[in-house]
């Protein structure tokens, strides 16, 4: 029987097989933007892709860009103006962020051009009024690398998945926490140290607030959640919850439980209520959200017929995520602005509030009858202690100890730490986090 591994490379191979179908004709591209994934898209297209070719190359001081492997027939240019009055006729967008990447693409599609990008930010917040705006001057705005990067899970929910309704998403969606937290399991190293390392290896930005904050990775839920479950989504909706407080202590206290902690993204769609969150969980070590380590990413969509569909590989880096751009240029006479569109408008009701165990790790000064004030606090709302564990080898006046409790909301937990937070002995904040199976 092949492993995981092996199928999400059959997976992989099947999703960017050459087309044998001969384009009928060459389509000119421009690409704006030529940072770590612009470059690897113009080294695929430099190398020959049937039906393309490289006109433009846009960037800001594009001069410091400038590279002898691409064709002297290439036009570099900081003014995107000057790509919108070339005969380019599909730009390809991979300049990030919001603005001025909305108005750009606004303006490609009103003069008649296609649009490929890979900017998650811009498709979660803007991605349904780019497609009605696509789909109004009929051309095609296809953004299938901004969701996982080289891992072809949009297609796969679009296509592969069609005949089945998913019910779930989960997974880990943002490859500079798995890093964090895979590292520090593995390598039994600091927080500081592992965002550190991450930094050097250019795996997190200088300013890692998305990352470690969970927006990068709630944007990709916010996408996949609208293509999976064909209902209305904002960022803003999801609750994302940052992976800082986790401490070296939490992962001596999770493999106890059999567990490890990802940051974990999921969604669970019922009759009129989509439960979407992003955080560190404790997950079973055995998972297949487990076994990710380093910048590898990984999906789990499960469908009410097929049961559970696993994809994995690298979500980010140059050549993965070009290779999805170049995947999604390959696609463009076959597809319209993709289902972010298309029966998008189930109207759902959006919660964090899932019932689960929990885990509720607290440092303290250690003073007789304090767990007896916690367990009261967690009496008065309904929620019953499974477990009390404590390592040894830590000093009384700032001692961690975990207890594990018995499913309960996140409401109740919310409220319970809260009040708990207030007590003096408290050395700093409580922290919970889901134990997921």
């Amino acid at each position: 029987m092949e492993t995981i591994e092996e199928q999400s490379i059959a997976i992989r191979a099947v999703a960017y097989a050459p087309s044998r179908v001969i384009p009928k004709r060459v389509q000119r591209v421009a690409i704006v933007g030529f940072g770590t994934v612009g470059r690897s898209v113009a080294r695929i297209l430099s190398e020959g892709v049937p039906g393309f070719t490289l006109t433009h190359i846009a960037n800001r001081n594009v001069e410091r860009k400038r590279v002898d492997w691409v064709s002297e027939n290439v036009t570099w240019t900081s003014d995107f103006s000057e790509v919108l009055a070339s005969e380019a006729e599909v730009i390809v967008e991979l300049i990030g962020g919001i603005h001025p990447a909305k108005e750009w693409i606004s303006a490609a599609l009103k003069s008649g051009r296609s649009v490929v990008t890979a900017n998650k930010q811009l498709i979660a917040a803007h991605g349904t009024e780019l497609a009605a705006l696509a789909r109004r001057h009929e051309q095609t705005i296809s953004y299938g690398a901004a969701v996982c990067g080289g891992i072809p899970v949009l297609s796969a929910l679009e296509h592969g998945l069609a005949g089945d309704t998913i019910v779930r998403l989960r997974g880990v969606l943002n490859g500079t926490c798995n890093y964090i937290l895979s590292r520090m399991e593995s390598g039994h190293v600091l927080f500081e140290d592992a965002l550190a390392e991450a930094q050097q290896l250019g795996y997190a930005e200088a300013d890692p607030t998305d990352d470690l904050d969970g927006f990068d990775a709630r944007a990709k839920l916010t996408i996949l959640a609208r293509t999976a479950f064909h209902c209305r989504v904002s960022t803003e909706q999801i609750l994302a919850r940052s992976i800082r407080r986790v401490q070296d202590v939490d992962f001596v206290y999770a493999r106890r439980l059999g567990c490890t902690i990802r940051q974990l993204s999921s969604a669970a769609v019922g009759r009129d209520e989509l439960v979407a969150t992003v955080e560190p969980a404790l997950v079973p070590v055995a998972s297949s959200v487990a076994s990710t380590h380093g910048s590898q990413n990984v999906l789990i969509a499960t469908g009410k017929f097929g049961g559970d569909c696993v994809f994995s590989g690298f979500g980010a880096g140059g050549n993965p995520t070009a290779v999805a751009v170049v995947s999604d240029l390959r696609e463009l006479d076959d597809q319209g602005p993709r289902a972010i569109l298309s029966n998008a408008q189930r109207q759902l009701s959006i919660t964090a509030n899932i019932t689960v165990p929990y885990y509720l790790r607290l440092v303290i000064n250690d003073k007789p009858g304090l767990l007896a004030r916690i367990a009261t606090v967690l009496s008065e709302h309904n929620i019953n202690i499974d477990a009390v564990l404590q390592e040894t080898g830590y000093p009384k006046e700032r001692l961690p100890f975990v207890l594990t409790l018995d499913p309960c909301s996140r409401n109740a937990v919310e409220a319970a730490v809260a009040e708990i937070d207030q007590f003096d002995f408290l050395a700093e904040p409580a922290l919970y986090m889901p134990i997921t199976n």
